[in-house]
């Protein structure tokens, strides 16, 4: 299968240890579907701001979605340009030498501009997507949303045509004079896992399958 890759714009061609970056489109889609929560950079009449928010993909384009009075996506409306980010800590990288510590990670960084989904029907298909991501079979299951939620929700989406990936794996990078300095070096990981599913209080119904399952998959 051959991967397709993203030409570097001006702003997403890491320059920084330039090779560890990556511009591979399946590279990017990995890191955005393991991501619950991505982080927007923009700006507006009262400055500079970085939100955590909920996110997910659907072919090239990343999504979010909140309430018709958000503030942040009213700004995102006004043709801003916005940076968005995600990033996987996988482990600590100790070295000989308190400099060349590092860390493991995944992260993308997406550049543009957020456009709303206005079609309904796309509005729809989106959302259910989200459900379908944060727990596959649970759309099945719940009320959907009524015609006053949607109307009160707006989705937007941007396109993953401005994207930079980079990343680490590995043990550390030591330089030659170090080597003779007696001190334990390797990686200290980060396990990314699940817990078992807990039943609310005021739950009924026999937990599902998916449910069950979520203790036992990887993140």
């Amino acid at each position: 299968m051959t991967s397709t890759a993203l030409p570097p714009s001006p702003r997403t061609r890491v320059r920084r240890v330039a090779e560890l970056a990556s511009y591979e489109q399946a590279s990017l889609y990995d890191i955005l579907d393991a991501a619950y929560l991505c982080h927007i950079a923009f700006q507006d009449e009262h400055g500079n701001h970085c939100i955590p928010t909920a996110c997910w993909r659907i072919g090239g384009h990343l999504y979010i979605h909140g309430s018709n009075g958000s503030r942040m996506l009213k700004q995102l409306l006004r043709d801003t340009g916005v940076c968005v980010t995600v990033t996987h800590l996988d482990g600590l990288v100790l070295a000989r030498s308190a400099f060349n510590h590092t860390m493991n990670y995944r992260s993308a960084m997406v550049y543009g501009q957020f456009e709303k989904v206005s079609d309904i029907g796309q509005q729809h298909a989106a959302m259910d997507a989200l459900m379908e991501k944060l727990a596959p079979g649970r759309l099945a299951h719940v009320r959907g949303g009524s015609a006053k939620e949607y109307a009160a929700t707006t989705v937007l989406r941007i396109a993953l045509d401005e994207c930079a990936i980079k990343q680490r794996k590995g043990g550390p990078l030591d330089d030659a004079d170090d080597m003779a300095h007696a001190v334990w070096t390797g990686e200290l990981p980060f396990t990314h896992g699940r817990g078992a599913a807990v039943a609310d209080a005021l739950n009924t119904s026999e937990m599902p399958a998916y449910a069950a399952a979520w203790g036992t998959e990887s993140a």
